[in-house]
């Protein structure tokens, strides 16, 4: 009998991606606390019933009584997804000068019209949803920033 694999909640896709990018960054995986408090939740007990959860569903993995063991397991369908969405350098260049070139209108004028703050929060989004979380990453303080002259 074929095991179906359930696709994670958001919240779970959050908790796979920053597993996934704690182990990138430093070689082995995150602990509880560390989960709690990189992804801000309020308990050590609200990480573990979402690692369970996933553990179940097949997005995890971990060896039995030992400290930092989890492992993603990944899935066909998210590795076909990521594979399509990588980008050139040059056109990663030319993606983020496009839209500091978008931030820095939005600051010369001072005066934010309409959706214009939406989009600099989509133009952001897609940054991340191409893989490129550390340019994403750069622009949220002026994106904060604009939100709080608009207020």
């Amino acid at each position: 009998m074929e095991e179906k694999i359930i696709r994670p909640t958001k919240k779970q896709r959050e908790l796979l991606g920053f597993i996934e990018e704690f182990i990138t960054r430093h070689g082995y995986s995150p602990s509880y606390r560390e989960i709690m408090q990189g992804l801000n939740y309020n308990s050590v007990a609200t990480v573990a019933l979402h690692v369970n959860n996933l553990i179940k569903r097949g997005h995890l993995q971990k060896r039995d009584h030992s400290a930092r063991s989890l492992e993603v397991v990944n899935a066909p369908a998210m590795t076909s997804v990521i594979a399509t969405n990588q980008i050139k350098p040059g056109e990663e260049k030319w993606l983020v000068e496009k839209i500091d070139h978008f931030f820095n209108q939005a600051e010369q004028t001072g005066q934010l019209k309409g959706s214009q703050l939406d989009q600099l929060y989509v133009l952001v989004g897609t940054l991340k949803v191409l893989g490129l979380e550390g340019a994403a990453q750069s622009f949220m303080p002026r994106l904060h920033q604009l939100k709080n002259k608009k207020q």
